[in-house]
């Protein structure tokens, strides 16, 4: 890479202590600037969101994520009320925790239980990993964040005799969401079998008049916080869903919506060179044709970035990946996310990478400060954050000698303002990149269609149960199970949920193996 290409593609937000190198994305000299009709209806699009156009056609919503870190754009005055007022309301409740003066039956809480799936889970867990400090943290955090018993069973463990000193906060929006909702019922379960209350260490974030506000009404959870329409779950990092768990862990939230709301402001610029977002976006639709060709490969070079990889795969993937544009035309666009953390991953997929198939851009994120306090040398002049350092630089630059592309986002350090910040850059990019494209990035159908066709299997498992306790001891193979249940097209799906009762110990459902396996029969046990 020349230092002339670098120089004018190299940009340093000083006031962000943030820095965007697009020297290795390949654009053709003025590209930028042959972009600006493109760059100027995002641009529109964008203002008009925040102003709180419908923005969500398809739900009928407005999108105002980015009213979260500064109410006062909010459309209304009592909109800006709210979401200001719901800050206030964290930042006094997790005082009250950390002071002792809401408590659990066992004394002060020392524990976090967060229940959540998707966005309720993953922007937390990142801002946990990114953000806390063992020994240091006011609670120690837990997640549930899916609806494996085996994962249950072993966060519970972890908890045993404490669950009297755990605070648990359940969000979901709808309150039916089967994982939260499957992970509360077994909490509510793990506090009864201990002599506990569970309400009397429950807080609900959730929607007003939502199944699961009602739940906390009747059974008297100690707090509520709101959950709005207009924020979908990947963008909700910056509303109660990630500020209550941070609020409570001890970390500093508005720190966190500093740092979010400085980036937003940059990222409002027309002026596309001094405008991360909008030009992080463009190098997306550059490096993949604006289709998806190429999957993001995100590298960040930090342990505290381990989980920016997850967080940013449904923030990205689930916002871009869609079958129809705005217009109804079938486009089946998104971009695949992957990664992990440098330098572990160099000894896993780098070869791959630089020699292997051309089917990706990689994102870098350097952080420049190694650590708060000294180091010791591992070498002459040499310490360990400056192996990191080296490995990134000498990883880019061995992929872009075999013309692998890549951007490099620079931080100074891992702080709540630069992970607000990355959070809300990213955010923007997605926007942009959406009206690039022409989709509804705030919807989410495939996701609601697979929820569909799990209730559908869940249905057709309980029918499978009944027929075979109804006519115990009788032994049935897959395809008389269906058959006798009228469900000959369904008979491999018959087959995998006789399968998998069988191999539950709290089912009663037996298997009796033959070769080949299709052959093998199932019956109740009495």
């Amino acid at each position: 890479m020349s230092w002339e290409n670098f120089k004018e593609n190299y940009i340093e937000f000083d006031a962000l202590k943030f820095a965007i190198d697009l020297s290795r994305v390949g654009f053709p000299k003025g590209y930028v600037e042959e972009a600006a009709p493109m760059l100027a209806k995002a641009f529109d699009a964008m203002a008009e969101l925040e102003k709180g156009a419908i923005a969500n056609p398809d739900e009928n919503r407005m999108v105002g994520h980015y009213w979260l870190r500064a109410p006062q754009l909010a459309p209304t005055a009592e909109l800006a009320a709210e979401i200001s007022g719901t800050t206030d309301r964290i930042e006094a409740f997790a005082k009250k925790v950390h002071a002792g003066e809401i408590r659990g039956s066992a004394g002060a809480f020392r524990n976090l239980l967060c229940i959540g799936i998707g966005g309720s889970a993953l922007g937390p867990q990142f801002v946990a990993s990114a953000l806390g400090m063992p020994g240091k943290d006011k609670l120690k955090v837990y997640f549930l964040d899916n609806t494996d018993a085996d994962g249950f069973d072993a966060v519970f463990a972890e908890l045993e005799g404490r669950l009297g000193e755990t605070l648990c906060v359940v969000t979901s929006k709808s309150g039916s969401t089967p994982e939260p909702r499957n992970a509360m019922i077994e909490t509510e379960a793990r506090y009864k079998a201990a002599g506990l209350d569970f309400a009397k260490h429950a807080v609900a974030v959730t929607g007003v008049g939502s199944q699961l506000d009602k739940t906390a009404v009747a059974q008297g959870f100690i707090e509520r916080f709101p959950m709005w329409d207009w924020v979908g779950g990947r963008t909700s990092e910056t509303a109660a869903v990630g500020l209550l768990p941070a609020a409570l862990q001890g970390l500093d939230i508005r720190g966190l919506l500093a740092g979010a709301a400085a980036m937003d402001a940059q990222t409002r610029s027309r002026d596309a060179r001094a405008n991360p977002a909008a030009l992080l976006a463009l190098a997306w639709y550059f490096l993949t044709d604006g289709k998806g060709t190429k999957d993001m490969v995100i590298l960040p070079y930090k342990d505290r970035l381990l989980l920016f990889a997850r967080y940013l795969q449904q923030l990205i993937m689930e916002s871009l990946g869609k079958e129809k544009d705005l217009a109804g035309n079938v486009v089946n666009q998104g971009i695949s996310v992957y990664g992990n953390k440098g330098s572990t991953d160099q000894h896993a997929y780098i070869q791959q990478l630089r020699e292997g198939v051309p089917n990706f851009f990689a994102t870098f994120i350097e952080v420049l400060r190694d650590r708060a306090g000294t180091s010791v040398e591992v070498d002459p002049g040499v310490r360990a954050g400056d192996y990191l350092e080296g490995f990134l630089l000498g990883t880019r630059e061995a992929l872009t000698e075999k013309g692998r592309a890549s951007v490099t986002l620079t931080v100074e350090d891992v702080t709540p303002g630069s992970v607000g910040a990355l959070i809300a850059l990213f955010e923007r990019a997605v926007g942009f990149y959406a009206t690039f494209i022409g989709i509804n990035a705030y919807h989410q159908p495939g996701v609601e269609a697979g929820k569909k066709a799990a209730a559908g299997i869940l249905k057709l498992q309980v029918r499978i149960v009944e027929f075979l306790k109804a006519h115990a001891p009788e032994k049935f193979t897959a395809e008389a199970l269906a058959e006798k249940l009228e469900l000959e097209n369904r008979t491999e799906l018959v087959f995998k949920i006789c399968q998998h009762l069988a191999a539950s110990p709290s089912c009663a459902v037996s298997r009796q193996v033959a070769i080949p396996a299709h052959c093998s029969t199932f019956n109740y046990n009495q």
